[in-house]
């Protein structure tokens, strides 16, 4: 169906050309499930952006070949590529939201690509719209149909987007990070969707992602690409079983999956023993019948329904849920950035939710409760250094300055593993997983007790996952912190927490030590989130 040759893509930059992909060749047959995996800039994304004649301003195929079914892609006249696309390749995108007109409703976007390849009219477009959207099992198409994206979740986005993608019946279904930012169990939801489509209507499909447990369940091949190069390729297990390439090992480990410990994500070179840890018997932190409200067109809406936990001095609490269960909530009121409705927050012995939000940040108890949070790039001040970052709550709730302010900067930066010479420069200037250890060595900047991370690794490739959650672990050794760890990825919560909770709906539906829930869930929904999260093939015991 599709022949990749030789295929080089470069972009034009400020600072010279940036071949992104070199020289790469892929065969794709009919009905074939291809994956193709790798980490933030490997070329994966490019590849499939090119195909669909889609790249940014700058970007260009500068050699080899695309042919589909007997098509040269790489040629053929715009015109005809507008006709291609959505009829025979389809695309779904990485952020739905974003892949969506936010002032259309839904059923008119959909209407749109019908007509735009004459698969209806102006009579039957609404028709066929409505079975479009029942194709991908969205509840009440019909009202769906009115809807505005910002008035659909995240994974109905989704599912609108799949729609989009579906509605011409294309051959070939190309799937760009589909799942990232949903919740496990919406996550296998659209996976399975999707999968159920493409067999029934007997496409070929690429899955572009960095989640390799993912790409083994719903793949019949697997490639993987680094630095615009393909490494190796092959079947799932035997990929995962008997990795070749250096890099597929390093990803491979870095997976996380059932029978994993934390330091067994990295490279073995290192793997140092990992330090002990003390949990006392008395609670540092005690949430008591906690809740929270908020006010909308139709009335209130309860979010947080009295929820209770406690955390004990050192040790690690998993806080897990799909989207919408409250988690987030739940932890913004005990770091104080949200006011609770009821309950209390006893952090020692004193409630912290009689202490309004608004004058909380200069509390003395301030510095004792960081936070941690889910975006490193959206939480740190575009016109700071990472310097300025990690000294602000210094300056604003201590009294260093000068040559012991630096001094303090500089063995933050050391603890985080954050090099000196990146001190200077500004979040634009860092990857993804530097700005997490500018955000981790901001939080522990004033010696906290309890460190509420929310999210932490979910935007982080799987080996920058993999030496954050590592350094967690170490931090958590060394400082003698508590955790609360926000997470929806059991399998990372297993590896870094003592004990989780779970919440459902703004319920505690489970609670106990993290293996006895996760090996044997008593409740449905936990059970339920237990069976959704995709586990890797197992590797040769000697590898």
């Amino acid at each position: 169906m599709l022949s990749i040759k030789d295929l080089n893509i470069a972009f034009g930059t400020r600072r010279g050309i940036v071949n992104a992909v070199q020289g790469i060749s892929v065969e794709l047959a009919n009905g074939e499930r291809l994956g193709i995996v790798g980490e933030s800039g490997s070329g994966k994304s490019v590849t499939a952006y090119a195909l669909m004649r889609l790249l940014d301003k700058g970007g260009s195929i500068k050699a080899g070949e695309a042919v589909y079914r007997g098509i040269d892609l790489r040629r053929v006249a715009e015109r005809d590529m507008r006709d291609i696309r959505g009829r025979e390749i389809s695309m779904i995108f990485q952020n739905p939201r974003a892949a969506l007109n936010p002032i259309r409703k839904v059923g008119h976007q959909i209407e749109d690509v019908l007509r735009q390849h004459g698969r209806a009219t102006r009579h039957d477009a609404r028709v066929k719209a409505i079975e479009a959207l029942e194709a991908v099992k969205i509840r009440d198409p019909e009202a769906r149909y009115e809807a505005y994206p910002f008035e659909l979740s995240g994974g109905m986005c989704q599912r609108v987007v799949i729609a989009i993608a579906l509605a011409c019946d294309p051959r070939l279904l190309i799937a760009d990070e589909p799942t990232t930012g949903l919740d496990i169990t919406t996550q296998k939801a659209v996976m399975d969707l999707v999968d159920g489509l493409v067999r029934a209507r007997a496409m070929s499909s690429i899955l572009i992602t960095h989640d390799l447990g993912l790409a083994s369940q719903y793949c019949d091949r697997i490639i993987v690409m680094k630095d615009g190069v393909i490494v190796e390729e092959g079947k799932p297990a035997d990929l995962f079983a008997d990795p070749q390439h250096a890099y597929t090992n390093k990803l491979v480990d870095a997976t996380p999956r059932r029978g994993a410990t934390i330091r067994s994500l990295l490279p073995i070179s290192q793997r140092t023993p990992l330090e002990k840890r003390t949990i006392g018997n008395s609670p540092m932190l005690d949430v008591i019948n906690l809740a929270k409200s908020f006010e909308s067109k139709s009335g209130p809406v309860q979010a947080v329904k009295g929820v209770s936990f406690t955390i004990r001095c050192g040790e690690s609490l998993g806080l897990v849920g799909e989207s919408g269960c409250g988690k987030s909530t739940t932890a913004s009121m005990i770091v104080r950035l949200l006011d609770a409705t009821s309950g209390g927050i006893f952090y020692r012995g004193e409630d912290l939710a009689k202490l309004p939000s608004a004058g909380f940040a200069r509390h003395p108890l301030r510095g004792k409760i960081q936070m941690v949070f889910q975006d490193a790039t959206d939480s740190l001040n575009p016109r700071h250094t990472a310097r300025q970052t990690i000294a602000e709550p210094l300056l604003r709730l201590g009294d260093l300055r000068g040559g012991k302010l630096r001094d303090r900067i500089d063995m933050l930066a050391g603890l985080t593993g954050l090099p000196q010479h990146l001190l200077d420069r500004f979040p634009h200037q860092l990857s993804g997983g530097q700005k997490a250890r500018v955000g981790i060595a901001r939080a522990i900047a004033t010696d906290p007790e309890l460190l509420v991370l929310d999210e932490p690794t979910a935007a982080l490739d799987v080996s920058i996952q993999a030496v954050v959650l590592n350094l967690l672990a170490d931090l958590r050794a060394r400082l003698g912190m508590s955790y609360l760890f926000v997470s929806h990825d059991l399998n990372v919560v297993r590896l870094l927490c003592d004990r989780v909770v779970v919440m459902k709906e703004g319920k505690i539906v489970e609670t106990g030590g993290v293996d006895a829930v996760m090996d044997s869930p008593c409740d449905p929904y936990t059970r339920e989130l237990v069976s959704a999260a995709p586990q890797a093939p197992n590797r040769k015991l000697n590898a």
